[in-house]
């Protein structure tokens, strides 16, 4: 049985963190971390963007729905 806290979902705290961080440092060095953090957060934005444009398509086409193609049980107004 695993013990390390790290191992346990949900559990990442500070200290593994910092050994995340110390470890992308010396794996990727202080010139690329920039750069994969921008490229992280670049990814970030677009994925964000691109569910918040599907989620806003998805209520259109089921607010343009014809009244009598609905489910019989939903509440009117969805």
């Amino acid at each position: 049985m695993l013990t390390f806290p790290a191992f346990i979902p949900g559990m990442t705290g500070w200290s593994e963190l910092l050994l995340i961080l110390a470890l992308a440092l010396i794996l990727f060095g202080p010139k690329r971390l920039p750069e994969i953090a921008e490229a992280m957060g670049k990814s970030i934005r677009k994925f964000k963007s691109a569910t918040r444009e599907a989620t806003d398509e998805v209520k259109r086409e089921l607010e343009d729905m014809p009244d009598d193609s609905r489910d019989k049980n939903d509440p009117p107004g969805q």
